[in-house]
């Protein structure tokens, strides 16, 4: 079975927690899913990612237990097909406004007749050849998860959540605050209460919801929502808290090192 779809299905009453990768970095990417994230975003749309950097990080995360989602660009067949034979198994679409937009991704990741996917037997996808049936199977074993990033696709959720071979909503808080014109306020009332309706909406129509939790207290605001899967972190948010955190540390207590020798104290003893 798909490792995304496994993942939906365990989860219990806590919302499986996810990384998002914008290092573009193999060694980066595999350091986050050892962590043990539940899952995790290669990011293609914001991240400086080519065809061969996908495949490196494919290969990194499958180090890990992390069951990993590759976020294309856009809503474009060429990258998709490219992204799959790369190895990935599940792809988020930014962006999809309506149930066509819906299907077309779907269309996309499908080898005829179900959908437009170039077909070929030797790729990365099909472990080199090795898979027996591939052209046959992976239809069913491929993953799509699509974006609901304004206000026009949370009153189409319905629609979109019944084209066959959606597996699962992504809300985008940012630019769902943009689209209700309070860019970057992704705790804005308008912004939660279109977030609450996704989730309502989702939850009438059978089909899980995730989203994007910025911090701690975005995360408890979206577990009471009743999302089934977020997003907290990325690499690179990590690595820079990491790095504040420890700078504002040792310049605290540099200053505080400083004040005590004005006063007339002992200097410390220099460190290693």
């Amino acid at each position: 079975m798909n490792s995304f779809r496994r993942l939906l299905r365990a989860a219990g009453h806590q919302p499986p927690l996810g990384a998002w990768i914008m290092s573009a970095s193999p060694i980066v990417a595999e350091a986050v899913g050892l962590a043990g994230f539940d899952w995790g975003v290669v990011d293609m749309e914001h991240a400086p990612l080519d065809m061969m950097g996908v495949t490196h990080l494919l290969q990194a995360l499958g180090n890990t237990r992390m069951a990993t989602v590759v976020r294309v660009p856009w809503n474009d067949a060429v990258t998709v097909k490219r992204v799959l034979d790369a190895g990935a198994v599940t792809v988020m679409f930014p962006f999809v406004q309506s149930a066509d937009e819906a299907r077309q991704a779907v269309a996309a990741t499908r080898f005829p007749p179900e959908g437009v996917r170039g077909m070929i037997g030797m790729s990365r996808g099909s472990r080199f050849g090795t898979t027996a049936n591939y052209l046959q199977t992976a239809n069913q074993q491929i993953g799509v998860i699509v974006q609901i990033e304004s206000a026009a696709a949370v009153a189409q959720i319905e629609a979109i959540a019944a084209v066959p071979g959606v597996d699962a909503l992504f809300v985008g808080p940012v630019d769902l605050s943009g689209s209700v014109g309070v860019p970057g306020q992704t705790l804005h009332a308008d912004v939660l209460a279109l977030m609450a309706d996704a989730v309502r909406r989702a939850k009438a129509a059978g089909v899980p919801i995730g989203s994007l939790a910025f911090t701690a207290d975005a995360a408890t605001r979206y577990r009471a929502m009743a999302f089934d899967f977020l997003a907290v972190a990325s690499d690179l948010n990590l690595l820079m808290q990491g790095a504040a955190t420890t700078l504002r540390a040792l310049r605290t207590q540099d200053g505080a090192a400083h004040v005590h020798t004005l006063s007339g104290g002992t200097n410390p003893e220099p460190g290693a």
